[in-house]
């Protein structure tokens, strides 16, 4: 991410994708085995369009894949009454992961991409800490119980308070560019769109019967489960940088 330059950090974020199609449809679409290889490939390729510079590349390879899955799980369908389930679960996979992560690679080639990088990854970890160790202490009050009966509201804003204090650790250590105002938006904005989506994925999760996306990290499951939270995050902190950022 530091010295790697946009195209090898773009690699890693592949590598994150591939894996992360894999678990999704281990999840969702288990008897899927075929299709989850394209899928993957076709996923890690879509992290790479912002390179191209135009958003027509990215209505063209939305189309493509669309078309091209469609027509997949139109020939090789296996139960008439499951179709339109398993090509949804298929469309939603693009969606929710290299979609959004793209938006990492696209905010790595702004101005300050390096430290906004950090101040993503600063915002979510601070929020998680602080939400666990002020749920565990405080929390009373159930946030979603639906979803995840664990999380507590009070565990909720110590974490946005936690996040408050990671941006203000970029703006005095590596990012005076920062306004206090962007701190705190961002810190806000960007740490409760976190939280939603560390309960998307449970929600998710939830739906098919599973604990963890996957086993690739002993004692913290798969990689969606570890970034879950950034793939809601990395959308709305681009669009915040090239529309409001006025560093």
């Amino acid at each position: 991410m530091l010295k790697g330059g946009p195209l090898l950090f773009a690699c890693l974020l592949a590598i994150f994708v591939f894996i992360g199609i894999h678990e999704f449809y281990r999840m969702a679409l288990p008897a899927r085995t075929v299709e989850v290889w394209p899928a993957a490939v076709c996923g890690t390729l879509f992290i790479f369009i912002p390179f191209f510079g135009n958003d027509r590349h990215l209505l063209a390879g939305g189309a493509l894949l669309f078309l091209g899955f469609a027509l997949l799980f139109l020939f090789r369908i296996r139960e008439v009454a499951d179709a339109a389930r398993e090509i949804a679960y298929a469309m939603l996979a693009f969606l929710y992961i290299p979609f959004l992560l793209m938006h990492l690679v696209a905010l790595r080639q702004t101005t300050y991409g390096i430290q906004w990088l950090l101040v993503i990854m600063l915002i979510v970890m601070t929020n998680d800490s602080a939400a666990y160790y002020t749920g565990s202490a405080f929390g009373k009050h159930p946030l979603y119980p639906l979803v995840s009966p664990k999380k507590s509201v009070e565990g909720a804003l110590g974490g946005l308070v936690g996040s408050i204090v990671g941006t203000l650790i970029a703006k005095f250590s590596f990012f005076p560019q920062l306004s206090f105002r962007d701190a705190l938006v961002t810190a806000l904005f960007i740490g409760a769109l976190g939280q939603a989506g560390d309960l998307f994925e449970s929600l998710l999760k939830r739906s098919f019967g599973v604990k963890d996306s996957g086993t690739i990290i002993p004692g913290h499951g798969g990689v969606l489960d570890r970034l879950d939270s950034i793939i809601f995050a990395a959308p709305a902190l681009y669009y915040y940088v090239i529309y409001f950022f006025k560093g």
